[in-house]
């Protein structure tokens, strides 16, 4: 029997990190971190990050890692993953996956095919097309050679139009071509778990949120970090951040921008709600209150036959 891979996703603000903390307390073992964001130093509370409490009671993975202009890649975190989540099974541990990031998910639990080279001239024409048409303009080219790859991708998201595109001016072929040829094996089984809100809870949940980040310092967290490096960077292209940097340039006001995090960070929950959705492996649960994450640890854990004195 295959040795198992549980996976706790779902979107925004449904108590994924309070779930995986019980887990790998309960089995004593580690988290894997599957968040784009929180790989980041210094993006602790637009993150949502873990607590410095919480980050030396259970080993995290993938939890400040990096400078914030530091480069990164899905096919990376692919391989580095599947490395902790091997050597956690030789150790006779069960790996908790945590986040929210779909294609984080995707890359450990079906891979990620990510191995066409970079055309650098092609790049920048399409971003000089961008700036004059729009991402519209490339959004509808992308759906000329490869509509498949177009249904996945939002028409804003440019910088997966412009890879799709890329992959198939380089090699002839959609993308989503290559990574159903893209064959990787793994000797583990896994498990998934979203949670599942009231919709009207979860946007609840959500604006407490925020404005508990306000609350906590994220203006000063953004003014610090673009102190020292670029407000540019992809890591800062992040809800809550984009919006507060809006404030700093004065083009917004604090509570314009206090709503935008909130509205931006409701419709961000649902196109994740959407893109798993589409997994029918995730089973959902419902939850209606914090504490119910308590029973359901408990129940994921006899469901899947753990022992939790596994150490």
């Amino acid at each position: 029997m295959e040795p198992k891979v549980i996976v706790i996703t779902g979107p925004t603000c449904s108590g994924k990190s309070f779930l995986g903390l019980l887990l790998a307390e309960k089995l004593k073992t580690e988290i894997i971190s599957a968040d784009s964001r929180q790989i980041y130093k210094y993006l602790d509370i637009g993150t949502a990050k873990p607590s410095d409490a919480e980050l030396k009671k259970i080993k995290h993975h993938f939890i400040n890692d990096l400078e914030p202009d530091e480069k990164y890649n899905v096919s990376r975190y692919e391989n580095e993953a599947l490395k902790i989540i091997g050597n956690l099974i030789s150790n006779n541990k069960v790996p908790v996956v945590v986040g929210g990031s779909g294609l984080y998910i995707k890359a450990i639990v079906d891979g990620i095919f990510d191995t066409v080279d970079v055309d650098e001239s092609f790049r920048e024409e399409m971003l000089g097309k961008k700036r004059i048409y729009g991402n519209e303009y490339l959004f509808s080219e992308l759906k000329k050679v490869d509509p498949v790859s177009a249904s996945k991708i939002l028409p804003q998201n440019w910088k997966r139009i412009i890879r799709a595109l890329e992959v198939y001016h380089l090699t002839g072929k959609p993308i989503d071509i290559h990574q159903k040829e893209h064959i990787r094996k793994v000797n583990f089984n896994f498990v998934q778990f979203g949670l599942n809100w009231d919709r009207k809870i979860l946007y609840q949940n959500i604006e407490r949120r925020v404005d508990e980040m306000i609350a906590g310092g994220l203006v000063n967290e953004t003014k610090n970090i673009i102190r020292s490096y670029d407000k540019n960077l992809n890591s800062l292209n992040t809800v809550g951040y984009k919006e507060i940097i809006s404030y700093l340039e004065g083009s917004i006001s604090l509570n314009q921008a206090i709503e935008l995090i909130k509205r931006n960070t409701r419709r961000f929950a649902k196109r994740q709600l959407t893109w798993f959705r589409t997994d029918d492996r995730i089973v959902w649960l419902e939850i209606e209150s914090q504490k119910d994450l308590i029973t359901i640890a408990d129940e994921i854990i006899r469901r899947e036959d753990f022992n939790e004195r596994k150490n």
